[in-house]
């Protein structure tokens, strides 16, 4: 399909809460591919699609470990657990981190592409993913949870010294 422009700042739409999907079909299916096309065009783990400028509650994640990618629609977190502060990046916010506390566990109820209710209980950096990415279908950017953010290049140079 095509490699979308994905929307970085604060442009508006990144603030706005994404509609819930009621029918998976061939409109919502070239939106998961174009989303597809978009994260593998990158580096991401993870793109919602209103970081494309469609406010639809759709998620593609892909730790790009080995693991196979998750495709969430109406994706929502059920239950959390623990807590754990870590540096947190997005495509939408390119060369900047910040520090952003979030669960170590979760629990996410979803819809899979074929309509199937699906679970997730990830732990760890994938539950992070997970977090980031139904945040944006909230209108949550990374940066309304951090109280500072670095740029990437100032953390490498100091790293290096």
């Amino acid at each position: 399909m095509a490699i979308k422009e994905i929307l970085t700042f604060d442009q508006a739409v990144l603030h706005k809460k994404a509609e819930r999907i009621d029918e998976i079909n061939g409109e919502i299916l070239d939106i998961i591919q174009d989303m597809k096309d978009t994260l593998y065009a990158g580096t991401g783990v993870g793109l919602a699609a209103p970081q494309i400028g469609i406010l639809k509650k759709l998620v593609i994640i892909n730790p790009r470990d080995g693991s196979e990618e998750i495709i969430l629609i109406n994706p929502k977190i059920v239950a959390q657990s623990g807590k754990v502060k870590d540096m947190e990046g997005c495509l939408s916010y390119p060369g900047y981190l910040g520090e952003v506390v979030r669960p170590k566990n979760i629990t996410v109820i979803a819809k899979d592409i074929n309509g199937k209710k699906v679970t997730y209980k990830p732990s760890g950096f994938l539950a992070r993913i997970f977090c980031h990415e139904i945040d944006h279908l909230e209108g949550v950017v990374y940066t309304d949870r951090t109280k500072t953010m670095f740029r990437e290049k100032d953390l490498i140079q100091s790293e290096e010294e």
